[in-house]
């Protein structure tokens, strides 16, 4: 097996031998010289093929070569500096592994333009393309880094169920399935269960893992399927503990991108900053004002909309100098029964959402450990307490004061790098109307 070589690695083995393998990423003839631009996981390397130096049956192997072709090249790697990477691969023999059908659905070179819907359809040429594969290993470091933070913070990685007997966080958005014969639901969040864990003892656990929403959206931010990483801890303060965690997670993250990712933010141009801590914090109920003095009035009591939102963003920066936030203490009738309230104020929660540039990237806060308060919350949101006993009934039996939040991968991954549409940072989006591949 021939492991890929990076071009950062070639470039230090001038005048040997090697061998490489990879797709034809393309051909182009220039007089008596060919050359092959051979495209790997690693990079796009240059081989040349002159005419002159080569056998003839080398040289009219090279003429039959097609864009997407699958070849082998055995070659020295010899100094060029007229070449992009300051070298190119001379070489001894090409073979053909797999040959690629032609015309090409879609163009892997970005050379000829496709619609989001196209290249969706063919993915996997698509993934073939250096600007969608750098999104991708960014979104691996990004996970990476959140999991090696998390680890060295004291917390184990739990892998709670996908499927639910109930609806975990009330409403219509889920998707329900034949639990043999009985009716059960992919879970919205693996909220509750990561609150029974901590109920067990563990006092510093995380989920990774995917969560499915019923919702008939079309916007570029939603998806009907999408990845979360979940921290949950116990004996915390108050919800600000979480959000030290969260800034900490978030800021290492991007730490270790710019340090291992250097070449991708290049491909994509992209220059990240490493944010400030601590995060500035907005609360309600003096969101009100702040946004009444922006020209908006929502109605105490009320969550806010996106333009408010964006409009709150948009102010912090002006003030702060940061694209991130913390939302703290919403309305608690927005929140749902989990949710601590604010005990000498419990028109609002202690629930906080992390919003990067306008955008939300993340929703936790301090939980409702105690189990008098969590029934009458049941009550409250309408819900039935026999329905929820399976949850419940374990905060009798002593529960410290706990929280986390619910972090998505991809919505981060593509707000970060300025992507405009979520769906180019999922390798196989679902949304209402795509379910295949």
């Amino acid at each position: 097996m021939q492991e890929p070589l990076s071009p950062a690695a070639l470039k230090g083995m001038i005048g040997r031998q090697v061998t490489l393998a990879g797709w034809v990423h393309d051909v182009r003839a220039l007089g008596g010289i060919t050359f092959v631009l051979l495209r790997s996981s690693r990079g796009i390397i240059q081989i040349a093929v002159p005419k002159k130096s080569v056998k003839p049956e080398l040289y009219s192997l090279v003429a039959t070569l097609h864009q997407e072709d699958v070849i082998s090249c055995a070659g020295e790697v010899k100094e060029a500096k007229a070449a992009r990477l300051g070298f190119e691969i001379l070489p001894s023999s090409i073979e053909v592994i797999a040959k690629s059908a032609s015309p090409l659905p879609l163009d892997p070179r970005g050379v000829t333009p496709a619609s989001l819907d196209t290249r969706l359809e063919w993915r996997s040429l698509e993934l073939r393309k250096p600007e969608t594969a750098a999104i991708f290993r960014i979104e691996n470091s990004i996970v990476q880094s959140f999991e090696e933070y998390l680890q060295r913070s004291g917390f184990i990685r739990a892998f709670t169920p996908s499927i639910i007997g109930g609806v975990s966080e009330g409403g219509s958005e889920v998707f329900k399935i034949d639990f043999y014969g009985k009716d059960a639901f992919l879970r919205q969040d693996p909220q509750l269960h990561r609150q029974l864990t901590i109920a067990g003892g563990f006092d510093r656990i995380y989920d990774l893992g995917t969560n499915w929403r019923a919702e008939v959206s079309h916007t570029p931010r939603h998806l009907s399927e999408h990845r979360t990483i979940a921290p949950e801890m116990g004996f915390i303060t108050d919800e600000r503990d979480t959000m030290r965690l969260e800034e900490a997670m978030v800021v290492r993250a991007v730490e270790l991108v710019n340090k291992y990712r250097t070449e991708e933010l290049a491909t994509l141009k992209v220059e990240l900053e490493v944010p400030k801590t601590p995060f500035p914090e907005v609360s309600f109920p003096e969101v009100y004002d702040t946004l009444r003095s922006l020209g908006r009035k929502v109605p105490r009591g009320q969550d806010i909309d996106e333009p408010s939102q964006r409009a709150l963003a948009e102010h912090v920066k002006e003030e702060t100098g940061s694209d991130y936030f913390f939302l703290n203490r919403f309305p608690s009738a927005a929140k749902p029964f989990y949710v601590m309230r604010v005990d000498d104020e419990p028109e609002f929660a202690r629930s906080v959402d992390l919003v990067y540039k306008g955008l939300e990237l993340s929703s936790g806060g301090q939980r409702e450990h105690r189990h008098d308060r969590i029934v009458a919350q049941i009550k409250e949101k309408g819900f039935s307490t026999d329905a929820l006993k399976w949850f419940t009934e374990a905060f009798r039996y002593g529960v410290p004061p706990h929280g986390g939040y619910s972090f998505g991968i991809e919505r981060f991954t593509s707000y970060l790098l300025g992507i405009e549409n979520i769906k180019e940072a999922v390798l196989f989006p679902r949304d209402p109307e795509r379910l295949i591949p």
